[in-house]
């Protein structure tokens, strides 16, 4: 009778225990926060500060209560998600190391499309690392804002491969990252014609050359992810061609942050040929203040800025980057 007794004690405490414990369970789970999304001239993300610590896992119901929207997390691999309007889309962010991250819209919703950020603060102790290095327009001390004219231009479009004949005869400093990065086009086109063993050749052969060094730093893989970025996030205001006529340069000039109210930057210009590698990375780290040019610094990775920079210059030499 006592072992009959126990038994159906037994099963009674199973069938009232495991409902007790699943509920318990869900009781200890993170509760997920819902993120609404709208266009920036309404609200942009709701909430758009959002904190947890390190190694936690932060669950998101997202939804977007106007149109078609994307969310990403900057510097980061993960897949960008679908915020359609009146559907959840759920998912868990973990980050191992604390700090700020930003979280944006990567879909083009509106010409203050770049305004829909927002942050996610990341708590608890920071292993001992260096200091991260300035960007190099910081060490260089470019002014960003300032005009940066081509003194020379091309008569026609440069071309790598008409320069390669004299590659093996190109100075080591000309190759140089250090070098490369820190002079524009323009500047290493000047260095070459004054160089005595140089002057013999006209202006094109010294263009073509010129276009050459551009070629030996940009590997193909990484224009072809700097093509997409660009695709992605630069076209819609300076145009697939790069000539500053992208979908919503109409609308950028008009908004009241675009003090100037001048159309985006045509990257066929010749002016281009007057910044160097490094004043290029430092306008798309730190934007146009005001302008109406977004800053990517917590968007891109710096591969990425260097990455996008390089590309910018297929606009103007004979390359398979380009569009």
């Amino acid at each position: 009778m006592n072992a009959e007794r126990a038994a159906r004690l037994f099963v009674i405490g199973l069938v009232l225990g495991l409902p007790l414990a699943a509920f318990a369970a869900r009781g200890l789970a993170p509760r997920a926060i819902e993120l609404h999304g709208t266009v920036s001239e309404q609200t942009g993300w709701t909430p758009d500060n959002l904190v947890v610590n390190a190694g936690e896992p932060l669950p998101l119901r997202l939804i977007s209560d106007d149109v078609m929207h994307g969310f990403a997390v900057g510097q980061s691999r993960q897949a960008a998600l679908d915020v359609a309007p009146g559907e959840w889309t759920e998912t868990t962010l973990v980050f191992d190391r604390p700090g700020k991250y930003t979280f944006y819209c990567t879909r083009w919703c509106g010409p203050n499309h770049w305004r829909m950020r927002g942050t996610i603060e990341v708590r608890g102790a920071a292993p001992e690392e260096p200091p991260a290095p300035q960007p190099l327009y910081v060490t260089l001390g470019l002014d960003l804002d300032a005009p940066h004219p081509a003194e020379a231009v091309p008569a026609r479009r440069p071309s790598p491969e008409g320069g390669a004949s004299f590659s093996a005869r190109l100075p080591a400093r000309f190759l140089a990252p250090d070098y490369f990065r820190s002079h524009s086009p323009a500047q290493i086109f000047g260095a070459l014609r004054a160089d005595p063993p140089w002057r013999f050749l006209n202006d094109a052969e010294v263009w073509d050359i010129v276009a050459l060094i551009w070629r030996s730093h940009t590997a193909p893989e990484q224009l072809a992810e700097a093509r997409q970025l660009f695709a992605a996030n630069c076209a819609a205001c300076h145009g697939e061609t790069g000539r500053g006529d992208g979908v919503m340069a109409g609308a950028l000039i008009n908004t009241d942050f675009s003090r100037d109210r001048k159309k985006p930057v045509d990257f066929t210009a010749p002016d281009l040929l007057g910044a160097s590698p490094a004043l290029l990375q430092g306008k798309i780290i730190r934007g146009g203040m005001g302008t109406g040019m977004p800053y990517w610094g917590p968007i891109f990775t710096e591969d990425q800025t260097w990455a996008l920079a390089y590309f910018l210059y297929s606009f103007q030499f004979e390359a398979e980057a380009q569009p």
